[in-house]
């Protein structure tokens, strides 16, 4: 077997949360570029109906859940309906999240700081029980990828919503942990912490909070921001047999902004 080939995933079946826009869309587009079947969630029918269009384009085929996978209930049922249609999987991405309520810390209501812990830690949790729990009992073993940030590692700056770092860093030693547990049956689990990507969300911040985004772009190193076509290969690298030996590892992409 080549180099190249390792990184292949033909036969394999992936589920993603988050899967049609953003960073989930492009990580879903290179596992099936790289030869994936893929199940993608998410909230919005149209962008999921695109990005599945996009794949199927690819020769692979592709399926859609519309569901808000930051509801601890709809999650499970999603995953469930999931492995009874689709599965098994072989790849599970945990893309799922976002900061969405800037609030500070004094002024947040406690029922907020609990769905977006759900939505940022909690989905994780579930999928990993139920689609990496198959994973388990199959005996053939996975790849779970959670996706964290770099505000698991660094806070912030000039911006609310704390239960975002508070779940990303979770999420991290939720990865550790998992991978420990998993790594006898031939699961691996690790964590991608990215950086700034202009995805939607970044973009609104650049119209709405440029001062913001512009100090972001002037800490880091390579003065620039991530693209999310940029998050791909690494998603193909940790999905692929490439990856064999790699668990339990948080990787980092940000352009070098959480060097100094």
């Amino acid at each position: 077997m080549g180099v190249l080939d390792r990184f292949r995933l033909d036969g394999k079946r992936l589920f993603i949360t988050g899967g049609s826009r953003g960073l989930g869309r492009e990580m879903a587009l290179a596992i099936a570029e790289a030869g994936a079947d893929v199940t993608l969630t998410g909230r919005d029918k149209q962008s999921l109906e695109a990005t599945a269009a996009d794949i199927r384009v690819l020769g692979r085929d592709a399926w859609t859940l519309q569901a808000d996978m930051g509801d601890p209930e709809t999650c499970e049922a999603a995953c469930r309906q999931a492995l009874t249609e689709q599965g098994p999987f072989d790849i599970l991405i945990n893309n799922v999240g976002g900061r969405r309520d800037p609030t500070p810390i004094h002024e947040m209501p406690t029922e907020n700081w609990r769905q977006l812990i759900d939505l940022n830690l909690t989905s994780a949790f579930v999928c990993a029980k139920m689609i990496g729990g198959t994973m388990i009992t199959r005996g053939e073993g996975g790849r779970v990828i959670n996706i964290a940030s770099i505000n698991a590692l660094v806070a912030g700056r000039n911006i609310g919503g704390r239960h975002y770092e508070s779940a990303k860093a979770a999420v991290v030693q939720f990865t550790r942990a998992a991978a420990a547990d998993w790594a006898t049956y031939g699961v691996t689990v690790n964590a991608i912490c990215p950086g700034i990507f202009m995805t939607e969300p970044n973009r609104r911040w650049a119209r709405e909070r440029p001062e913001v985004i512009d100090g972001i772009k002037q800490r880091t190193p390579m003065a620039s921001f991530g693209q999310p076509e940029d998050l791909g290969p690494l998603a193909v690298y940790l999905a692929s047999d490439a990856s064999r030996f790699m668990t339990g590892t948080v990787l980092v992409i940000d352009g070098g902004y959480t060097l100094w």
